[in-house]
Order: C-alpha cells, then sequence, then structure tokens
C-alpha cells in the first residue's frame, strides 16, 4: 500500500542549502574534469548548447523520479518504487542498470581521486594503494551517517568553490579567446562539429546523474516535493555554470590538438593536470587545479556513495543496526573500491559504459513511470524518453562498442 508521511513534529526541517550541496556534491566530479575533453570534437558552440540539453532533460528525469517516490513512504529505494510502479521485469531491469552504473561510477572516483592524490603529492606509493586508502576512508564517511554526508558536503564544496575560483585564476593568463571560435576544423578532421556531439551524449547525461540519491533526500526531508525540487533545481543550476566555466577555460588554455593529446594518454585526471601545468608552469597554480580536482572527486564520491548505500540496503533488505549497515557497506563499498585499487586505469571507458546504463534507469525508466502515472505532461515525457533512447544507442555506437561514431581522439 502506497504511503506518505511527514516529518516527525519534534525533528527540525534540513535546510535546502545541505540537500543542494549533496545534489550539487554529486553531480560535480571526475566527470567534470574530463568533459572538455570528451567535448573536443564539437567545440564551443555545440558543446554549449548539449551541456544545456543535458541539464533541461536530467532535471526532468528527476522530478519525474520525485513524483514517482512520493507515492511512497520516505526510505524507500529506487529499487521499490520501480517494482511498484512498473513491475518486476522492468525492476530487474532497473536493478541491474543502477547497480551497474553505481558501481562503475565509485570505481572511476576511487581510480580518479588515487591519480589526483599521486600526482597532486607526487607519491611514490603504487596507485592502487593510494586509491584504496582514498575509497576506504570515504567509505568509512558513508557509513557513519547521511549527516555526516550533508555536514561534510557543504564544506566540501565551499572549499571546492574558493580552490576552483583560484584554479580559474590561475589559468586565466594563459587564456586565449580565439581557442574559442567555431571555425571550420582543418583535414583531416573536417568532419560537421555537430557530428561529434553523438558520442558525447552519454558522458555529459552521467555528469549530471545523481538520481539514485533522490529517494536519499526523500528520506532526509520527507514527503516535500517544493523543497526537494529546489534541491534538485539549484544543484545541477551550481554544476552547470561549474560545467560551462571549466569547460570554457580549458577550452581557452589548452586548445583543440591539446586537449586531443590529453584523451590520447588516456584521458586520466592526472593527465589533464599535467597538460594545464605545461602551458603554464606555475607551482601555486597547479596546488590550486589539484585541489580543485581532488575536492570534486571527493564530494562526488560522498553523494554517489549515499546512493549506493541506500539502495543495497534497501534491495537487500539489511536494517539500520550496526551490523546491517556493516554488511550493505561490505557489498556497496568492497568491489568498486578493490577494483579502482587492482585495475587504476580504464577512467574514460568506465565513464562511457556508465552513460549507457544511467540512460536507461535516470532516464527512460522514470518516463516509463510518468506514463504509468498517467501524467498530463505527455509532450515532455515523450522527449525525455527519446532522449534516453539516443544517449544509450549512441554509446553502443561509440568506439567503445561497435566503434561506428567518431571521436576526436
Amino acid at each position: 500500500m502506497n504511503r506518505k508521511t511527514a516529518p516527525h513534529p519534534g525533528h527540525s526541517s534540513p535546510s535546502i542549502l545541505g540537500g543542494t550541496m549533496i545534489v550539487a556534491g554529486t553531480v560535480i566530479g571526475a566527470g567534470m574534469l574530463t568533459l572538455p575533453i570528451i567535448a573536443a570534437g564539437m567545440w564551443t558552440g555545440w558543446t554549449l548548447i548539449v551541456l544545456a540539453l543535458s541539464f533541461c532533460m536530467m532535471r526532468a528525469s528527476a522530478l519525474m523520479i520525485l513524483r514517482a517516490n512520493l507515492r511512497y513512504a520516505p526510505g524507500a529505494s529506487f529499487d521499490t518504487v520501480v517494482r511498484g510502479t512498473l513491475g518486476r521485469g522492468w525492476n530487474l531491469l532497473n536493478g541491474l542498470s543502477v547497480g551497474f552504473v553505481l558501481y562503475m561510477l565509485m570505481y572511476a572516483y576511487t581510480s580518479g581521486g588515487g591519480a589526483t592524490l599521486e600526482h597532486s603529492l607526487g607519491l611514490s606509493w603504487p596507485q592502487g594503494l593510494v586509491s584504496l586508502c582514498f575509497g576506504l576512508l570515504l567509505a568509512g564517511c558513508i557509513f557513519w551517517s547521511t549527516r555526516v554526508v550533508d555536514r561534510l558536503s557543504v564544506v566540501l564544496m565551499a572549499g571546492m568553490v574558493i580552490a576552483f575560483v583560484a584554479a580559474l585564476a590561475g589559468m586565466l593568463p594563459a587564456f586565449q579567446t580565439s581557442h574559442l571560435q567555431d571555425a571550420a576544423f582543418a583535414a583531416p578532421d573536417a568532419l560537421p562539429k555537430a557530428w561529434y556531439l553523438l558520442a558525447t551524449l552519454p558522458y555529459f547525461l552521467t555528469s549530471f546523474c545523481f538520481h539514485a540519491s533522490v529517494p536519499s533526500l526523500v528520506k532526509y526531508y520527507g514527503p516535500d516535493e517544493r523543497r526537494i525540487g529546489r534541491c534538485i533545481a539549484y544543484g545541477l543550476l551550481i554544476a552547470a555554470l561549474f560545467y560551462a566555466a571549466w569547460i570554457l577555460m580549458g577550452f581557452g588554455v589548452l586548445g583543440r590538438d591539446d586537449m586531443r593529446q590529453v584523451y590520447a594518454q588516456g584521458g586520466n585526471i592526472s593527465h589533464y593536470l599535467a597538460a594545464v601545468e605545461q602551458v603554464r608552469a606555475d607551482a601555486w597554480l597547479g596546488r590550486t587545479v589539484s585541489v580543485f580536482a581532488f575536492l570534486a572527486v571527493v564530494t562526488s564520491f560522498l553523494g554517489a556513495g549515499l546512493g549506493l548505500f541506500d539502495y543495497i540496503a534497501d534491495a537487500c533488505s539489511f536494517d539500520d543496526t550496526l551490523s546491517g549497515r556493516v554488511k550493505t557497506a561490505l557489498v556497496a563499498f568492497a568491489p568498486p573500491v578493490l577494483a579502482g585499487a587492482v585495475f587504476p586505469d580504464g577512467f574514460i571507458m568506465a565513464i562511457g559504459f556508465a552513460g549507457f546504463a544511467a540512460a536507461i534507469w535516470s532516464v527512460i525508466i522514470p518516463a516509463l513511470m510518468e506514463f504509468k502515472a498517467g501524467s498530463s505532461r505527455a509532450g515532455l515525457v515523450w522527449i525525455v524518453l527519446i532522449y534516453g533512447v539516443l544517449a544509450a544507442g549512441f554509446h553502443l555506437l561509440s568506439p567503445d562498442v561497435l566503434d561506428v561514431l567518431p571521436v576526436y581522439r
């Protein structure tokens, strides 16, 4: 039976700021640092169009999940909501895609965090060991409580904003507006710029994907659609502004050919940081960019990890006792953290595959649930559904799978 419950009258309502920071902290992470590299083929104009499209579509699909979740008691995960709305068949597909995306993202953030620490601190430790320590420490924070993630997200986001501004200021002397011009490409890269955008859709989709945290927000705030909706809108808007500034600065500093070289080297965060440092050899700049990159990965790990933790607890019926939380933590964090330690490379490929699965559960399935609920927003639902199908299909045509679509690398 569907139920709604109000927050306990003795409890103070959490602030919108905390929820906004959880959303923004989840989406602003390692994916942001690679967007300039992924977008190098289509360059400035089409990149901004794809960025705006992704923001609108992912906000719409998140609100669809929220409306479906509010038909259940706070604490019900996406697994419970899909099973009750669409049935067991869609729930099985949803469970496989959700688990795949969250595990892949946690692996990517573990790997990216280790690479950033190793590059920034000049550690002589193996990157796998650094990634392992990084992942275990943050997993412990999520295991402790949601409120810890809330408080840490606010503090870390504040620090990330400061580091972000400092990094942009440090890169500004090397910025060249001529690099941003959408001039025609010279041979052998004379393909229309729009052709390159097809393979980027899954990456931009993933960069706005926080949707596993929507049930956590409902659990945290109670059935308050207006407040949660504001958290979603503000959090995604912050992310979009960060992305636009970072992409344009990267384009203006490195230029299209240097972006291509970063991708050719593997496209990990450390490769991008090294390229920026080569353009402008400044120790202060290197430190600020590294601090920003590190904080971005940490906040993203915490947000995605919180969603994975709550999802596993509900899907596996683990209770909220100490022993139940330990079991949840082991199932949620052991596979991706160990994978990040053993296989520290493959970051960009992981993000691409995550985008394919994310298109299923964070876009297609929410649209189907909105249809099932008899939504009056039929036009928007069709647009979101088509967007999700295209994003998933384009990944299958990407160089990582069928190698049909071009990628500028």
